[in-house]
């Protein structure tokens, strides 16, 4: 029996068509880790949080294990929380200093660090700052420790409780915060940087700065360009 031409195309197409679907909703780092993205509103965000170990150009991020030399103030690195990737890598993700951040590279290309004005963005987007968090977390006590206030997911951002490092090379807030970088440098005070921050008590979002030190290792999303 000859095959059906018609069939033969409609499965080409098909083909086709599911591979370009996949495309637009992963992108894939410089390791190799591949990340799911949404779209909320105009906006394409990944909807996990980097793990790379590398540049987008390929070239090493500095892994910064010693609590020393990760609070010299101009450090670029990387950690695991509590230097523990085994545990902690997937599905958290890696803590980014700023200073790395800074550097332009840190996310795949076509992708960046959102500024701070494109979190706010976000935030409105969700309904505002009191209900945006419960909106981006993910939902029930698997990652976020309970009572994991307002969180739906609804948004389809996944948002997870990382934790952080602070500036003198401790480890803090696992399960109860989420924080994450913004690109956006305090214009006022030398040393500080904008981030995001979400809490397992609270369906707030909230956008800070006042004590963000650029050596704090916290967590990152990015953005489509």
């Amino acid at each position: 029996m000859k095959p059906n031409k018609a069939i033969f195309s409609l499965i080409i197409v098909s083909y086709i068509t599911l591979n370009l679907i996949q495309a637009q909703n992963t992108v894939k780092d410089a390791d190799g880790n591949i990340y799911k993205t949404i779209t909320i509103g105009k906006q394409t965000w990944m909807a996990e949080n980097l793990k790379t170990t590398k540049y987008n150009d390929g070239s090493a991020i500095p892994l910064v294990t010693d609590s020393i030399e990760w609070a010299k103030f101009e450090t670029i690195g990387y950690c695991w929380y509590e230097n523990n990737d085994a545990k902690f890598k997937s599905p958290n993700g890696a803590l980014y200093n700023w200073n790395t951040v800074n550097t332009g590279k840190l996310c795949p290309s076509g992708w960046h660090v959102p500024a701070n004005a494109e979190w706010a963005r976000l935030i409105n987007v969700l309904g505002g700052d009191s209900v945006a968090g419960g909106k981006m977390k993910e939902t029930g006590p698997k990652h976020w420790n309970s009572p994991n206030t307002g969180a739906t997911n609804e948004s389809g951002f996944t948002a997870l409780p990382g934790g952080l490092r602070n500036f003198m090379g401790g480890f803090g807030g696992f399960g109860i915060q989420g924080s994450w970088w913004s690109f956006t440098r305090d214009k006022d005070i030398k040393g500080f940087a904008w981030c995001m921050d979400l809490y397992s008590t609270e369906s707030n979002a909230y956008r800070s700065h006042n004590g963000i030190y650029t050596d704090t290792g916290l967590s990152v999303r990015c953005i489509k360009d």
